[in-house]
Protein backbone atom coordinates (compact mmCIF):
# COMPACT_ATOMS: atom_id res chain seq x y z
CA UNK A 1 0.00 0.00 0.00
CA UNK A 2 1.63 3.67 -1.43
CA UNK A 3 1.52 6.40 1.40
CA UNK A 4 2.93 9.40 1.35
CA UNK A 5 3.40 12.34 3.91
CA UNK A 6 2.01 15.74 4.04
CA UNK A 7 2.05 18.75 6.52
CA UNK A 8 -1.77 19.24 7.42
CA UNK A 9 -3.29 19.63 10.87
CA UNK A 10 -5.89 17.33 12.37
CA UNK A 11 -7.88 17.26 15.26
CA UNK A 12 -9.29 14.13 17.04
CA UNK A 13 -10.46 13.49 20.42
CA UNK A 14 -9.57 10.83 22.89
CA UNK A 15 -11.53 9.42 25.88
CA UNK A 16 -11.95 6.54 27.99
CA UNK A 17 -15.46 5.28 29.78
CA UNK A 18 -14.34 4.38 33.30
CA UNK A 19 -17.61 1.99 33.71
CA UNK A 20 -16.10 -0.23 31.13
CA UNK A 21 -12.74 -0.96 33.32
CA UNK A 22 -11.42 -4.94 32.75
CA UNK A 23 -10.44 -6.79 35.98
CA UNK A 24 -6.47 -6.72 34.47
CA UNK A 25 -6.13 -2.63 34.49
CA UNK A 26 -7.33 -2.43 31.03
CA UNK A 27 -9.86 0.54 29.54
CA UNK A 28 -11.92 0.74 26.34
CA UNK A 29 -11.13 4.21 24.73
CA UNK A 30 -12.82 6.06 21.77
CA UNK A 31 -10.93 8.10 19.57
CA UNK A 32 -13.63 10.72 17.47
CA UNK A 33 -16.41 8.64 19.50
CA UNK A 34 -15.20 5.24 17.90
CA UNK A 35 -14.57 2.47 20.90
CA UNK A 36 -11.25 1.12 19.82
CA UNK A 37 -11.00 -2.34 18.48
CA UNK A 38 -8.99 -3.60 21.78
CA UNK A 39 -8.64 -2.62 25.17
CA UNK A 40 -5.45 -0.29 26.34
CA UNK A 41 -3.79 -0.22 29.76
CA UNK A 42 -4.13 3.11 31.53
CA UNK A 43 -0.25 3.70 31.99
CA UNK A 44 0.29 3.20 28.45
CA UNK A 45 -2.58 5.30 27.16
CA UNK A 46 -0.67 8.11 29.58
CA UNK A 47 2.31 7.30 27.54
CA UNK A 48 0.63 7.58 24.12
CA UNK A 49 -1.30 11.01 25.07
CA UNK A 50 2.32 12.11 26.26
CA UNK A 51 3.76 11.33 22.95
CA UNK A 52 0.47 12.56 21.03
CA UNK A 53 1.24 16.14 23.00
CA UNK A 54 5.29 16.14 21.80
CA UNK A 55 4.63 15.11 17.90
CA UNK A 56 4.70 17.09 15.00
CA UNK A 57 1.83 17.86 12.68
CA UNK A 58 3.25 15.54 9.94
CA UNK A 59 0.69 12.36 9.48
CA UNK A 60 0.91 9.63 6.96
CA UNK A 61 -2.00 9.36 5.02
CA UNK A 62 -2.59 5.97 2.81
CA UNK A 63 -4.71 5.30 -0.46
CA UNK A 64 -8.06 5.21 1.72
CA UNK A 65 -7.67 8.47 3.01
CA UNK A 66 -7.10 7.36 6.76
CA UNK A 67 -4.14 8.99 8.69
CA UNK A 68 -2.04 6.96 10.85
CA UNK A 69 -0.44 8.54 13.98
CA UNK A 70 1.31 5.61 14.90
CA UNK A 71 4.95 7.06 13.72
CA UNK A 72 4.43 10.27 15.52
CA UNK A 73 3.40 7.87 18.54
CA UNK A 74 6.63 5.61 18.21
CA UNK A 75 9.33 8.10 17.16
CA UNK A 76 8.36 10.73 19.74
CA UNK A 77 9.79 13.95 17.27
CA UNK A 78 9.81 16.60 19.02
CA UNK A 79 8.40 19.96 17.97
CA UNK A 80 10.49 22.36 20.59
CA UNK A 81 14.03 22.27 21.23
CA UNK A 82 14.82 19.60 24.06
CA UNK A 83 17.71 20.14 26.73
CA UNK A 84 17.71 16.67 28.14
CA UNK A 85 17.28 13.00 26.50
CA UNK A 86 16.73 10.25 28.98
CA UNK A 87 15.88 7.82 26.27
CA UNK A 88 19.34 8.29 24.39
CA UNK A 89 21.28 10.04 27.82
CA UNK A 90 22.01 12.71 26.16
CA UNK A 91 21.94 16.85 26.71
CA UNK A 92 22.29 20.07 24.99
CA UNK A 93 25.82 21.58 25.85
CA UNK A 94 27.66 24.50 24.80
CA UNK A 95 25.70 27.45 26.02
CA UNK A 96 22.33 25.65 24.90
CA UNK A 97 23.98 24.39 21.10
CA UNK A 98 25.84 21.50 21.23
CA UNK A 99 25.01 17.69 21.65
CA UNK A 100 26.79 15.56 24.31
CA UNK A 101 25.82 11.67 24.65
CA UNK A 102 26.85 9.17 26.74
CA UNK A 103 27.57 5.62 25.30
CA UNK A 104 28.09 2.12 26.19
CA UNK A 105 30.39 0.36 23.61
CA UNK A 106 28.27 -2.87 22.89
CA UNK A 107 29.69 -6.60 21.92
CA UNK A 108 28.64 -6.05 18.29
CA UNK A 109 30.56 -2.57 18.22
CA UNK A 110 33.85 -4.34 18.53
CA UNK A 111 36.42 -6.55 16.72
CA UNK A 112 38.39 -9.92 17.22
CA UNK A 113 40.63 -7.45 19.55
CA UNK A 114 37.63 -6.70 21.56
CA UNK A 115 38.34 -2.95 20.27
CA UNK A 116 35.59 -0.56 18.66
CA UNK A 117 35.84 -1.17 14.97
CA UNK A 118 36.11 2.52 13.07
CA UNK A 119 32.69 1.79 11.29
CA UNK A 120 31.32 1.64 15.07
CA UNK A 121 32.89 5.13 15.26
CA UNK A 122 31.52 6.46 11.99
CA UNK A 123 28.06 4.67 12.48
CA UNK A 124 27.76 6.57 16.42
CA UNK A 125 29.02 10.14 14.68
CA UNK A 126 25.95 9.76 12.06
CA UNK A 127 23.88 8.87 14.90
CA UNK A 128 24.79 11.39 17.43
CA UNK A 129 24.60 13.74 14.28
CA UNK A 130 20.77 12.90 14.27
CA UNK A 131 19.70 12.85 17.60
CA UNK A 132 21.33 16.24 17.80
CA UNK A 133 18.46 17.52 15.55
CA UNK A 134 16.07 15.39 17.19
CA UNK A 135 17.05 17.64 20.18
CA UNK A 136 16.77 20.65 18.42
CA UNK A 137 13.09 20.42 17.55
CA UNK A 138 13.68 21.06 13.62
CA UNK A 139 13.91 17.43 12.58
CA UNK A 140 11.14 16.97 10.04
CA UNK A 141 10.07 13.11 8.41
CA UNK A 142 13.63 12.83 6.39
CA UNK A 143 17.10 11.74 7.49
CA UNK A 144 18.14 14.47 9.26
CA UNK A 145 16.32 16.91 7.10
CA UNK A 146 14.93 20.21 8.95
CA UNK A 147 11.38 21.52 7.98
CA UNK A 148 12.11 23.92 5.49
CA UNK A 149 14.30 21.32 3.96
CA UNK A 150 11.35 19.13 3.77
CA UNK A 151 9.55 22.04 2.39
CA UNK A 152 12.55 22.54 -0.65
CA UNK A 153 12.63 18.79 -1.46
CA UNK A 154 16.21 18.98 0.38
CA UNK A 155 18.34 16.60 2.10
CA UNK A 156 22.05 16.60 3.83
CA UNK A 157 24.96 14.67 1.54
CA UNK A 158 28.31 14.61 3.22
CA UNK A 159 31.58 16.31 0.93
CA UNK A 160 34.37 15.32 2.52
CA UNK A 161 35.20 14.15 6.46
CA UNK A 162 38.31 13.43 8.24
CA UNK A 163 38.53 11.24 11.40
CA UNK A 164 41.43 11.03 13.94
CA UNK A 165 41.95 8.01 16.27
CA UNK A 166 44.28 8.42 18.92
CA UNK A 167 42.84 5.43 20.63
CA UNK A 168 39.80 2.92 20.09
CA UNK A 169 37.91 2.36 23.21
CA UNK A 170 37.18 -1.51 24.51
CA UNK A 171 33.75 -3.39 25.13
CA UNK A 172 31.86 -2.22 27.24
CA UNK A 173 33.49 1.26 28.14
CA UNK A 174 31.82 4.25 28.62
CA UNK A 175 32.46 7.04 26.24
CA UNK A 176 30.92 10.89 25.41
CA UNK A 177 30.44 12.01 22.26
CA UNK A 178 30.33 15.76 21.73
CA UNK A 179 28.89 17.43 18.42
CA UNK A 180 28.13 20.22 17.25
CA UNK A 181 27.64 22.64 13.47
CA UNK A 182 29.19 25.36 12.25
CA UNK A 183 29.19 27.29 8.92
CA UNK A 184 30.85 26.36 5.98
CA UNK A 185 31.48 28.40 3.54
CA UNK A 186 27.84 30.11 1.56
CA UNK A 187 25.89 26.73 1.48
CA UNK A 188 27.64 24.43 3.32
CA UNK A 189 27.36 23.08 6.99
CA UNK A 190 30.41 21.96 9.04
CA UNK A 191 30.03 18.98 12.00
CA UNK A 192 32.49 18.02 13.83
CA UNK A 193 32.72 15.45 17.23
CA UNK A 194 34.75 14.30 19.81
CA UNK A 195 34.67 11.39 22.05
CA UNK A 196 36.46 10.80 25.48
CA UNK A 197 36.49 8.51 27.75
CA UNK A 198 33.88 8.86 30.65
CA UNK A 199 36.10 7.67 33.17
CA UNK A 200 39.73 9.20 32.63
CA UNK A 201 38.68 12.33 30.00
CA UNK A 202 40.86 11.02 27.44
CA UNK A 203 40.17 12.21 23.74
CA UNK A 204 39.92 9.43 21.85
CA UNK A 205 39.14 10.41 18.66
CA UNK A 206 38.13 13.49 16.88
CA UNK A 207 36.11 14.28 13.37
CA UNK A 208 35.17 17.25 11.11
CA UNK A 209 32.97 16.46 8.33
CA UNK A 210 31.20 19.25 5.27
CA UNK A 211 28.09 18.69 4.03
CA UNK A 212 25.94 20.57 1.71
CA UNK A 213 22.11 20.34 0.27
CA UNK A 214 20.78 18.23 -2.79
CA UNK A 215 17.85 17.61 -3.75
CA UNK A 216 15.76 14.74 -3.26
CA UNK A 217 14.09 14.35 -6.83
CA UNK A 218 16.84 16.14 -9.23
CA UNK A 219 19.85 14.58 -7.09
CA UNK A 220 21.65 17.94 -7.74
CA UNK A 221 23.29 19.71 -5.41
CA UNK A 222 21.39 23.19 -4.21
CA UNK A 223 21.95 25.89 -2.48
CA UNK A 224 20.73 26.93 1.02
CA UNK A 225 17.72 28.71 0.90
CA UNK A 226 17.22 31.27 3.36
CA UNK A 227 14.59 29.39 5.43
CA UNK A 228 16.93 26.47 6.02
CA UNK A 229 20.15 29.19 7.09
CA UNK A 230 17.71 30.85 9.43
CA UNK A 231 16.63 27.43 10.83
CA UNK A 232 20.03 26.45 11.46
CA UNK A 233 22.64 29.55 11.73
CA UNK A 234 21.72 30.12 15.28
CA UNK A 235 23.20 26.43 16.10
CA UNK A 236 26.56 27.62 14.55
CA UNK A 237 29.55 27.02 16.59
CA UNK A 238 33.20 28.57 15.92
CA UNK A 239 34.84 25.68 17.20
CA UNK A 240 37.05 23.32 15.14
CA UNK A 241 37.56 19.80 16.43
CA UNK A 242 40.64 19.39 13.54
CA UNK A 243 42.28 22.43 12.44
CA UNK A 244 42.59 22.30 8.81
CA UNK A 245 43.99 25.26 7.12
CA UNK A 246 44.74 23.82 3.43
CA UNK A 247 42.97 20.67 3.30
CA UNK A 248 45.34 18.10 1.65
CA UNK A 249 43.89 17.24 -1.70
CA UNK A 250 43.53 13.22 -2.81
CA UNK A 251 45.27 12.06 -6.49
CA UNK A 252 43.11 10.18 -8.54
CA UNK A 253 44.34 6.54 -8.74
CA UNK A 254 43.98 4.11 -12.13
CA UNK A 255 44.26 0.69 -13.17
CA UNK A 256 47.89 0.81 -11.90
CA UNK A 257 47.13 0.63 -8.77
CA UNK A 258 49.01 -1.98 -6.37
CA UNK A 259 45.74 -3.26 -4.95
CA UNK A 260 42.42 -3.84 -6.50
CA UNK A 261 38.98 -5.35 -5.31
CA UNK A 262 36.48 -5.56 -8.22
CA UNK A 263 32.78 -6.36 -8.35
CA UNK A 264 31.81 -5.32 -5.16
CA UNK A 265 27.56 -4.98 -5.05
CA UNK A 266 25.59 -3.27 -2.76
CA UNK A 267 22.88 -5.05 -0.52
CA UNK A 268 19.39 -3.75 0.34
CA UNK A 269 21.02 -3.42 3.86
CA UNK A 270 23.37 -1.43 2.65
CA UNK A 271 21.08 1.40 1.97
CA UNK A 272 20.05 4.22 4.24
CA UNK A 273 17.11 6.29 4.32
CA UNK A 274 17.65 8.88 1.00
CA UNK A 275 17.17 5.13 -1.01
CA UNK A 276 22.06 5.54 -1.52
CA UNK A 277 24.72 3.42 0.17
CA UNK A 278 25.39 4.30 3.34
CA UNK A 279 29.49 6.11 3.80
CA UNK A 280 29.51 4.48 6.72
CA UNK A 281 29.76 1.00 4.14
CA UNK A 282 32.62 2.89 1.71
CA UNK A 283 34.79 2.74 4.08
CA UNK A 284 34.39 -0.73 5.04
CA UNK A 285 35.22 -1.17 0.92
CA UNK A 286 38.63 0.47 1.19
CA UNK A 287 40.03 -1.06 4.06
CA UNK A 288 39.09 -4.51 3.15
CA UNK A 289 41.43 -4.07 -0.28
CA UNK A 290 44.42 -3.84 2.22
CA UNK A 291 46.30 -7.12 2.80
CA UNK A 292 45.05 -8.69 5.76
CA UNK A 293 48.62 -9.33 7.16
CA UNK A 294 49.24 -6.22 7.67
CA UNK A 295 45.49 -5.29 9.04
CA UNK A 296 46.36 -7.76 11.76
CA UNK A 297 49.55 -5.74 12.93
CA UNK A 298 48.04 -1.98 12.53
CA UNK A 299 45.13 0.20 13.38
CA UNK A 300 43.83 2.78 11.37
CA UNK A 301 45.09 6.47 13.12
CA UNK A 302 43.51 8.71 10.59
CA UNK A 303 41.58 9.01 7.12
CA UNK A 304 40.20 11.32 5.05
CA UNK A 305 37.11 10.72 2.23
CA UNK A 306 36.16 13.48 -0.30
CA UNK A 307 32.84 12.23 -1.81
CA UNK A 308 32.04 12.50 -5.39
CA UNK A 309 29.24 10.66 -5.89
CA UNK A 310 26.07 8.55 -4.77
CA UNK A 311 26.16 5.05 -4.62
CA UNK A 312 22.49 3.01 -5.46
CA UNK A 313 21.92 -0.61 -5.50
CA UNK A 314 22.21 -1.05 -9.20
CA UNK A 315 25.86 -0.05 -9.61
CA UNK A 316 28.48 -2.24 -9.64
CA UNK A 317 31.88 -0.78 -7.72
CA UNK A 318 35.31 -1.23 -7.99
CA UNK A 319 37.70 -0.54 -4.68
CA UNK A 320 41.34 0.56 -5.70
CA UNK A 321 44.23 1.02 -3.04
CA UNK A 322 48.20 2.21 -3.37
CA UNK A 323 50.58 1.97 -0.62
CA UNK A 324 52.85 5.02 0.04
CA UNK A 325 56.62 4.59 -0.47
CA UNK A 326 58.57 3.80 2.14
CA UNK A 327 59.15 6.10 4.84
CA UNK A 328 57.22 8.96 3.31
CA UNK A 329 54.07 10.28 2.69
CA UNK A 330 52.32 12.01 -0.72
CA UNK A 331 52.36 14.63 0.45
CA UNK A 332 56.19 15.29 1.17
CA UNK A 333 56.32 14.75 5.28
CA UNK A 334 59.04 12.10 6.13
CA UNK A 335 58.97 9.85 8.77
CA UNK A 336 61.25 11.07 11.47
CA UNK A 337 59.65 14.54 11.01
CA UNK A 338 56.01 13.14 11.66
CA UNK A 339 57.04 10.92 14.51
CA UNK A 340 58.31 13.69 15.97
CA UNK A 341 55.00 15.72 15.96
CA UNK A 342 53.02 12.62 16.78
CA UNK A 343 55.20 11.79 19.96
CA UNK A 344 55.00 15.85 21.08
CA UNK A 345 51.46 15.80 20.15
CA UNK A 346 51.00 12.85 22.45
CA UNK A 347 52.93 14.42 25.15
CA UNK A 348 50.47 17.67 25.28
CA UNK A 349 47.41 15.07 25.16
CA UNK A 350 48.48 13.33 28.20
CA UNK A 351 48.22 9.83 27.10
CA UNK A 352 50.66 9.09 29.68
CA UNK A 353 52.41 6.44 28.50
CA UNK A 354 55.76 5.74 26.31
CA UNK A 355 53.88 3.76 23.64
CA UNK A 356 54.15 6.87 21.22
CA UNK A 357 57.79 6.04 20.52
CA UNK A 358 56.55 3.31 18.28
CA UNK A 359 55.10 6.09 15.39
CA UNK A 360 55.72 4.26 12.09
CA UNK A 361 52.93 5.31 9.95
CA UNK A 362 52.01 3.76 6.76
CA UNK A 363 49.87 5.64 4.40
CA UNK A 364 47.53 4.39 1.53
CA UNK A 365 45.49 6.12 -0.97
CA UNK A 366 42.00 4.73 -1.79
CA UNK A 367 39.30 5.08 -4.83
CA UNK A 368 36.09 3.71 -5.26
CA UNK A 369 34.85 4.27 -8.37
CA UNK A 370 31.27 2.85 -10.02
CA UNK A 371 32.03 0.56 -13.35
CA UNK A 372 30.27 1.94 -16.64
CA UNK A 373 30.00 0.85 -19.91
CA UNK A 374 32.01 3.52 -21.39
CA UNK A 375 33.81 4.94 -18.64
CA UNK A 376 34.22 4.34 -14.60
CA UNK A 377 32.81 7.30 -12.33
CA UNK A 378 34.25 8.22 -8.85
CA UNK A 379 32.59 7.91 -6.09
CA UNK A 380 34.75 8.61 -2.93
CA UNK A 381 38.38 9.39 -3.28
CA UNK A 382 39.93 8.42 0.55
CA UNK A 383 43.63 8.60 2.54
CA UNK A 384 44.34 6.27 4.96
CA UNK A 385 47.27 6.63 7.59
CA UNK A 386 47.93 3.69 9.92
CA UNK A 387 50.38 3.16 12.66
CA UNK A 388 50.95 -0.34 14.75
CA UNK A 389 48.59 -1.63 16.72
CA UNK A 390 49.49 -0.08 20.80
CA UNK A 391 50.12 -3.08 23.37
CA UNK A 392 48.95 -0.55 26.31
CA UNK A 393 46.30 1.48 26.63
CA UNK A 394 46.50 5.27 28.18
CA UNK A 395 47.68 5.68 31.12
CA UNK A 396 48.50 2.01 31.88
CA UNK A 397 51.78 1.12 33.98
Amino acid sequence: MATFSCPISFPFRCSFNGNHKHRDGTVDIKINGTTSTRPIKLDALNEIVGAVKASTSYFTIHENGHISQELQIRQRIPTQKQLVDPYRQGLIIERGVGYRQTVVVRSYEVGADKTATLESLLNLFQETALNHVWMSGLLSNGFGATHGMMRNNLIWVVSRMHVQVHHYPIWGEVVEIDTWVGASGKNGMRRDWLIRSQATGITYARATSTWVMMNEQTRRLSKMPEEVRDEISPWFIEKQAIKEDVPEKIVKLDDKAKYMNSDLKPKRSDLDMNHHVNNVKYVGWMIETIPDKFLESHQLSSIVLEYRKECGSSDTVQSLCQPDGDGIFANGVDQITLKNMVFASGIIEGYGNLSALDMNTYGYTHLLQVKGESQNEEIVRGRTVWKKKLSTMPYSN
